[in-house]
């Protein structure tokens, strides 16, 4: 009988339970936990599509039915030995949310190994879209329903690097982002941003065990938002419950399988 011929795609996966569900810093989830699912299918070409969906509240509803659900795709390629680049896009999506909430976002992520470290740098620019608008200036004038620019649009840049270093003879790595965001100061069409405040940083430091196909993972993360500038976004910018911040620091566990 003749071999199987090897597979020309390869589908992987995971799903995550995460303590809060925090994009470029900020809660997207009123700091309550999230479930999270990642699917991706991979040609042996470097070429790959996937999806990613999470519950959300608060901030991160978008004007949705508390759902998050993304399509990406690109292309993954060695540049030489130890540096591969990856091009692609993503498509937010807030399923039956509000008109207008739905942005693509492409991005270049560079990756590369010195010595046991592995480091990311990669800058993503979603082009001028009335979901990134500035169509309030602050979060008095959602509530009052009176927009400053109606059908506004913007765009927004986001840059950022990551460090993974595997600690030696054990199942630890330790790793640390650092990010930076330039866009709309206000809020769009929904009272969100995805740029709160227009110009902030965040970071993340944090560790991560794993056994088999499970990953367990604490992470500090912090932004450079303070108290001035999240005022005039109030009561968006600010859980639901109490108006407190949802940038404010935390520590972020989560639990992660794999397939």
């Amino acid at each position: 009988m003749a071999d199987d011929a090897p597979s020309e795609f390869t589908i992987s996966g995971s799903l995550a339970l995460v303590s809060d569900y925090r994009f470029r810093g900020v809660s997207q989830s009123d700091k309550d936990p999230a479930v999270q699912g990642t699917l991706q299918i991979t040609h042996k070409s470097g070429l790959y599509i996937g999806t990613f969906a999470s519950n959300l509240a608060g901030w991160g509803t978008f004007g949705g039915p508390n759902l998050e659900s993304d399509l990406f795709g690109g292309f993954k390629f060695n540049a030489s030995e130890k540096v591969s680049i990856d091009v692609g896009l993503t498509w937010y999506m807030y399923a039956g949310g509000a008109d207008k909430t739905d942005f693509a976002e492409p991005y270049v992520k560079v990756t590369g190994a010195i010595g046991p470290a592995s480091l990311t740098a990669g800058v993503a620019y979603a082009p001028k879209q009335e979901a990134l608008g500035r169509v309030y200036r602050t979060g008095a004038e959602y509530v009052a329903g009176t927009p400053f620019r109606p059908g506004a649009k913007d765009d927004n840049l986001y840059v950022w690097g990551d460090v993974a270093v595997p600690v030696k003879s054990t199942p630890f790595t330790l790793k640390g982002h650092i990010g930076y965001s330039d866009g709309n100061r206000g809020l769009g069409p929904n009272g969100t941003s995805v740029a709160p405040t227009g110009k902030y940083a965040d970071w993340m430091l944090g560790v991560d065990t794993t056994w088999k196909n499970l990953t367990l993972g604490v992470a500090y993360i912090d932004t450079n938002i303070s108290r001035a500038d999240r005022l005039p976004l109030l009561p968006n910018f600010g859980t639901v419950k109490s108006g407190a911040s949802i940038s404010d620091p935390t520590f972020v566990v989560s639990l992660t399988a794999a397939f």
